[in-house]
C-alpha cells in the first residue's frame, strides 16, 4: 500500500467519529440503526480496524452522505456538480446542498397545469424560506392566499398549513431554504 492511500485509510475512522458525535448519535444507537456490533463501530472509529466497503456503504447512508466524504477521497479535478432530481407531489426538487442536517437549499420546480390545481395544505416540521425564479407562485399559508412574482420571498412555519402551486397555470421555478425547527434563515 502506497503512503498516500494509507493516510487516507488512517483517517477514515476519526472522520467517522467526528461525524457521529457532530449528529449527537451514540453507538448504541448507530449499532442498532447498522446492525454493526458496538465493538466493530468502535474499533473502526479508533483506527483498530481498517474501513471496507461493506462497512462504509451502510454507514454513508445512515449519515446520508456520499461515501467519498467518509473517506475523504481526493477530488478527481472535475468542477462540475451533478445534481440529482427528486420527483415528489407532481414536482421537481434539485437538491443543491449535500450537507445533512441544518438549512438545505432545493431548486424546485412546479410543472405548467392546464388547470390551476386546487390546494391540498400540508404541514411538517420545520422552516422554509423560498424566492421566486420564474413563473407566478400560489402560495397557501394558514388562511392566506399569496400570489408571487418573480423576485418575490416569503418565509413560513411549515407546522403551518401550506400549499405551493402555479397561481396561472403555468410552470414556476423557485429557490427554496428548508431547515428544521429552530434553525431559520435571514437575508439582509
Amino acid at each position: 500500500m502506497d503512503e498516500e492511500t494509507g493516510e487516507v485509510l488512517d483517517a477514515v475512522g476519526p472522520r467517522l467519529r467526528a461525524l457521529r458525535r457532530g449528529r449527537g448519535i451514540t453507538l448504541a444507537e448507530l449499532s442498532a440503526t447498522t446492525g454493526f456490533s458496538e465493538s466493530t463501530l468502535s474499533r473502526l472509529e479508533s483506527g483498530q480496524r481498517r474501513a471496507t466497503l461493506e462497512l462504509l456503504l451502510p454507514l454513508a447512508r445512515t449519515y446520508d452522505v456520499p461515501l467519498d466524504d467518509l473517506v475523504g477521497a481526493p477530488r478527481t479535478g472535475d468542477p462540475r456538480i451533478h445534481l440529482k432530481p427528486i420527483k415528489r407531489f407532481g414536482m421537481v426538487f434539485v437538491p443543491l446542498s449535500r450537507r445533512p442536517g441544518g438549512t438545505q437549499a432545493f431548486k424546485m420546480m412546479i410543472p405548467a397545469v392546464p388547470e390551476p390545481l386546487e390546494p391540498t395544505p400540508q404541514t411538517h416540521q420545520g422552516s422554509e424560506w423560498l424566492y421566486v425564479l420564474n413563473g407566478t407562485l400560489r402560495l397557501v399559508v394558514g388562511e392566506r392566499d399569496l400570489t408571487l412574482a418573480p423576485g418575490s420571498a416569503a418565509e413560513f412555519d411549515t407546522s403551518t398549513p401550506h400549499w405551493l402551486g402555479s397561481a396561472d397555470g403555468g410552470a414556476v421555478e423557485l429557490l427554496i431554504l428548508f431547515g428544521l425547527d429552530g434553525v431559520r434563515a435571514h437575508v439582509r
